[in-house]
């Protein structure tokens, strides 16, 4: 069997709560909280090193150097790095937050992959995002290329650079496949909530829709995806001011199943019909698990995030979920669970992890992970280093327990020694990952 390999994203030790991502509800609520980035980390490692032990492939990508200080020169301050940081932090706290912000843990927004089964050229493509909607974020998509360069590496890849930044894209959050196996060619999923060339009559009015069709369709294009495999669906705009900024916060999907919630679609009747349709064409046996508004409503989706978790394929062939400790929490998300379990064909299993430092600002175990469905040569070129092996595991851990801080505040963040901590901290993961940290 050729299984999904998973590649999460390990928290960096400059993680804190700014509340920088209007319209995600976890994230704004939490702003100006006291941080633990040890915990965050750890946390992250031991959901990681679970799915590995499961028996699928489980690789790594290190932080992105933070802060940002080249942003900071390019905003006209000047001064040595502390000099430029307290000055830009006299001006708005909010500016040193979003240089020095740890957003990049959350790989499932790094980019849009199509595997090489799906691509007319039978190579893997990858196309950052640009993801442009947010200050904070918009820092990472050069640096993303490049991280993505090294770890798949190779002629049996394709990198394309991150679409025009007019045109929002936020990457692998807002896209899903559905397939017979991770092995054959699939059906691939676009999910949008806006047009910036059409009309916005349908626009979300309370929060900003962040991905735009007209990425989409590029990437798509890019990518070489056959027409008839390819569709574009438009997200709820009620979802979305309920504070569902991205498609995976409301759907997800795994080989032939897809597991949503009844208000994912904008036009549910059309969009279902179009799915089933689509996959039908090309002989997928569909399971559609579907969650109603009374069963589960949006704002109970928003606050437990249980479709963000991870549904995966084991080597046995059934699939099991790894949800965030919330879901176990809320006796109507465990219960909805519970029945999805008992009508599934494959879901039959589901797992708990406590992600409470990911989560208060916003992201959940699908956040922390990029889904990459490789054959064993193309996993084969990819960077050593990124493997999280339990050597990998065990040495990561202790670096996060001797250089990662267990308090951080907003206020930390203008501290010169911070920025040295940092810098050194940034300097060991550079060695221990084998790639360049730019």
């Amino acid at each position: 069997m050729n299984l999904e390999t998973q590649f999460d994203g390990l928290v960096g030790p400059t993680h804190h709560y700014a509340g920088q991502s209007f319209g995600n509800q976890a994230s704004m609520q939490n702003a100006q909280s006291v941080s633990n980035p040890r915990a965050a980390a750890l946390q992250g490692l031991k959901k990681a090193a679970f799915v590995r032990d499961l028996g699928i492939p489980q690789g790594l990508f290190p932080p992105m150097r933070r802060p940002r200080v080249d942003a900071l020169y390019r905003l006209g301050y000047r001064g040595t790095e502390a000099e430029m940081i307290e000055r830009a932090f006299q001006d708005s706290p909010q500016l040193v937050s979003a240089v020095y912000s740890a957003s990049s843990m959350w790989v499932a927004n790094s980019g849009t992959f199509s595997p090489s089964r799906d691509c007319v050229d039978s190579k893997a493509h990858f196309t950052a995002a640009n993801l442009s909607a947010k200050l904070h974020r918009s820092f990472e998509s050069p640096l993303t290329s490049s991280m993505l360069k090294q770890v798949f590496r190779g002629t049996r890849f394709l990198h394309h650079d991150p679409i025009d930044s007019t045109l929002g894209d936020e990457g692998a959050a807002n896209h899903g496949r559905i397939a017979s196996s991770h092995s054959d060619p699939g059906v691939e999923i676009f999910f949008y909530g806006r047009e910036v060339l059409g009309s916005s009559a349908l626009d979300p009015k309370r929060f900003p829709a962040r991905q735009a069709l007209e990425a989409s369709q590029a990437i798509a294009r890019l990518h070489g995806l056959a027409v008839d495999r390819v569709l574009f669906v438009r997200q709820s705009r009620e979802a979305i001011d309920a504070g569902v900024f991205h498609n995976d916060v409301i759907s997800v999907t795994n080989e032939n199943v897809y597991l949503c919630h009844e208000k994912t679609f904008e036009d549910p009747r059309t969009s279902g019909q179009m799915i089933r349709e689509a996959v039908s064409r090309h002989g997928i046996q569909l399971e559609w698990l579907e969650v109603s508004e009374a069963e589960l409503p949006l704002s109970e989706v928003v606050s437990s995030y249980l479709f963000n978790s991870q549904l995966l394929t084991l080597p046995s062939g059934e699939m099991t979920l790894i949800a965030p400790e919330e879901c176990r929490e809320n006796p109507r998300v465990e219960s909805a669970i519970h029945r999805l379990i008992s009508q599934s064909g494959r879901l039959k299993s589901a797992h708990f992890f406590d992600l409470k430092e990911s989560m208060k600002n916003g992201g959940g175990p699908a956040c922390l992970r990029l889904r990459v469905a490789l054959t064993e040569s193309e996993r084969s070129d990819v960077l050593p280093g990124a493997w999280l092996t339990k050597e990998q595991e065990s040495l990561l851990q202790g670096l996060v327990q001797s250089r990662y801080r267990d308090r951080l505040s907003l206020d930390d963040l203008r501290d010169p020694a911070f920025y040295l901590e940092t810098q050194e901290t940034l300097d060991r993961l550079e060695i221990a990952f084998g790639l360049k940290l730019i």
